[in-house]
């Protein structure tokens, strides 16, 4: 997959900053929140965390800007920009290297009859002119480094004043490149040399190259569907994107952020509001699960082993910058190595992150104060990562004021107990297989899926939900995550009419899929707010009402699941409105030309709250490849089960399968799917496929066997 050709299109800005453009490349460390529009680098940039840098350097022409925004086109790798003034024209190209380069190519026009001179500025409340360039220097208290920046031309005269004669066009390559300087001598030295050099040629040639190379080893998905071909295109941008390599502190390895973007302040050196530029491992195991789809498993095993240095000594996995931990986050971590484990090996999941799996639940079962029961209690509403669930105020009847803590009532969630659930039986699997079993965790796994059938079921409200702490009374209210069992399989017959009845309009099947709570709760408000007051802003994390990427995913595995084993058509047809409904809710406006997937919507129109572009906490690669594709695993067999949502044809190549790459290609007609199936020691499968799919375990054997 050719990321640019997949991906690229008009430019991008924020939705909140209709004047600032957003750039498509990051580097390991430094990434442009920002990217103002005019010449340079001038912006908000970020260095290992949030920074809010004011502009690296910027430069300026003796002539007034067009009104209009600057025409171009966005790129993963680089953007591409033309920008007018009443006497010339600049062509530029911006990107930051995987090194910590801001790099900026001109081309300068003097379309005018008369001298222009452009000049070349840095900030010199940091920086000053030295060495035939620039240099900047500033402590970063908050993290304990020293930020260092070092800017060199060609040609080097930009720094006193360039003059474009009549006519005349001139190029101009100014490359930044970003360092730091550990205060912990434990920390590795960083080299503050850069080999991107401006008098060199073929830069934007090296960047799109060494850009690709991530995604080389990407899967490649053909079908007949653009706006889902795009989204597959985006959401291995998006991971891309997110990663980052600190090499500092807590973070000394390659890591997956939740996003790039933040929220509240952008004021120069004061990063206010909270920073989606960490690791918040509640957002992992969704990396995890897209990531065990890539051709190397390194990345994959990075993510892995990132979340063992969040957790604390309590066996939680803490939300952590470089130096320090914060808030412990509910996540289902365990179950998604085990993924990682089933498709590619157990091997191949770290001893580290074994063991942190079980702290976990160990952990866990301590910390949140479970009974005979198994089940997590649940008393800071913010840490399961769905703050203002209406279930926490139900038993004081939804008060205007839900931050009066009188008002609140300790709860044992779905989502947690599912989790732990899931995190036991994943932590299991996974020591099983190292051949060393662990009995109690497969007795909490049993406990917890009986106690989940036999209390959190509520026949009133026909679907799981949450209870009070103190007496297991029912809350009866329909939150999301009362899909979250037959997301983990423990639901049976006996429930499946409560799933239908929560898919109608009236509850989880509005426009955009799924809201955060039914609609015909109470509390539900699709814009967010509580009650009609916005208690976090316009834009602030509600769950009681907006869908969420998050959970919508989760969502969609469910029904796939309870669709193959009941076999209902309707399930089916559920689950292909709801991927298409998802699809559509990555791009800007549903405009696939304009990617722009944010943290949550409003369910009823589709309208985006938030505004922290390409954010990463869900999965979409995994629900393509599972479900719309139907490569999955039952039980302890590979099968291929596709869900057929209306596209025709579909090729997804070179698809890692233990030690095998293998191609599928689908194509549907009249309400049948035939299948080609095809590794390099052979054809698997050429055939029509019935209804409950083909198992794949005889296939692998052979192939395993001749290749051995």
């Amino acid at each position: 997959m050719i990321i640019d050709e997949r991906l690229g299109g008009p430019i991008r800005t924020l939705r909140s900053r209709p004047d600032a453009l957003l750039l498509g490349s990051s580097g390991r460390r430094l990434f442009a929140d920002l990217l103002h529009d005019s010449p340079g680098f001038g912006g908000t940039f970020d260095y290992v965390h949030k920074l809010n840098i004011p502009g690296l350097f910027r430069v300026e022409v003796d002539s007034p800007q067009d009104i209009g925004r600057s025409e171009g086109t966005w790129y993963p790798s680089h953007l591409e920009t033309r920008t007018t003034f009443a006497d010339a024209v600049l062509n530029e190209t911006r990107f930051v290297t995987w090194t910590d380069e801001a790099v900026s190519l001109q081309r300068w026009h003097n379309s005018s009859d008369r001298p222009v001179t452009v000049r070349a500025r840095i900030d010199d409340e940091w920086c000053a002119l030295a060495d035939g360039g620039a240099v900047g220097e500033r402590r970063i208290d908050a993290h304990r480094f020293t930020l260092r920046l070092r800017v060199r031309a060609d040609p080097d005269e930009i720094w006193q004043g360039m003059t474009l004669r009549p006519g005349e066009t001139r190029e101009v390559r100014i490359v930044a490149a970003v360092r730091h300087e550990s205060w912990d001598p434990r920390d590795p030295v960083i080299d503050q040399g850069s080999d991107w050099n401006p008098s060199s040629v073929g830069l934007l040639e090296r960047q799109r190259a060494e850009y690709q190379r991530w995604f080389d080893d990407v899967p490649d998905l053909v079908v007949d569907d653009p706006t889902l071909a795009r989204a597959w295109a985006y959401r291995w941008y998006v991971l891309r994107n997110t990663m980052a390599t600190p090499q500092m502190g807590i973070l000394p390895g390659t890591v997956f952020y939740e996003g790039r973007s933040h929220k509240l302040a952008k004021d120069p050196w004061r990063p206010g509001g909270w920073d989606f530029g960490k690791l918040i491992p509640l957002s992992t195991p969704f990396h995890l699960m897209d990531l065990r789809w890539h051709g190397d498993v390194g990345p994959a095993r990075d993510a892995a082993l990132s979340a063992v240095g969040a957790q604390g000594n309590d066996g939680q996995l803490y939300a952590s910058t470089v130096r320090g931990r914060m808030k412990p986050y509910a996540s289902f971590f365990g179950h998604a190595l085990a993924q990682l484990g089933h498709l590619r090996g157990y091997e191949q999941v770290p001893d580290e992150a074994v063991e942190a799996a079980r702290a976990q639940v160990f952990g866990e079962r301590r910390e949140l104060e479970a009974g005979a029961d198994e089940l997590p209690v649940q008393r800071d509403h913010k840490l399961t990562g769905k703050e203002y669930q209406p279930s926490y105020w139900v038993f004081h009847d939804y008060p205007m004021d839900p931050t009066d803590e009188a008002t609140f009532t300790p709860l044992k969630r779905v989502d947690r107990a599912i989790y732990q659930l899931l995190n036991a039986r994943g932590a299991s699997e996974m020591l099983a297989a190292r051949g060393t079993p662990d009995a109690d965790l497969e007795t909490i796994a049993a406990t917890l899926a009986r106690s989940v059938r036999d209390k959190m079921w509520d026949p009133s409200a026909a679907f799981f939900v949450d209870l009070r702490a103190d007496d297991d009374a029912s809350s009866s209210v329909r939150n999301i995550v009362g899909f979250y069992p037959w997301w983990a399989e423990i639901a049976d017959e006996t429930h499946d009419a409560g799933l239908r009845a929560a898919l109608e309009p009236t509850a989880f099947g509005t426009s955009l899929a799924y809201p955060s709570a039914a609609v015909d709760e109470p509390a539900f408000r699709g814009q967010g707010g509580w009650l009609g007051q916005f208690l976090k802003g316009r834009n602030g994390c509600m769950w009681n009402g907006p869908a969420w990427p998050y959970t919508t995913c989760i969502t969609l595995d469910a029904i796939a699941r309870a669709a193959m084993r009941t076999g209902d058509v309707r399930l089916d047809e559920e689950f292909g409105r709801g991927l298409r409904s998802y699809t559509r809710s990555h791009f800007r406006d549903a405009d696939p030309n304009l990617p722009y997937l944010v943290e949550h919507y409003d369910p009823l129109t589709g309208e985006p709250i938030s505004d922290e572009p390409d954010y990463s906490h869900s999965s979409l690669i995994d629900i393509v490849v599972t479900r719309l594709v139907g490569l999955h695993r039952a039980g302890d067999a590979w099968r291929l089960r596709p869900f057929d949502i209306g596209v025709r044809t579909l090729q997804l190549s070179g698809v890692p399968l233990r030690n095998h790459r293998i191609d599928i290609c689908l194509r549907w007609t009249a309400g049948r799917a035939h299948a080609v199936l095809e590794c390099r020691c052979g054809t698997w499968f050429d055939g029509e496929l019935p209804p409950d799919g083909v198992g794949l375990d005889r296939a692998l054997q052979a192939c395993a066997s001749r290749a051995g």
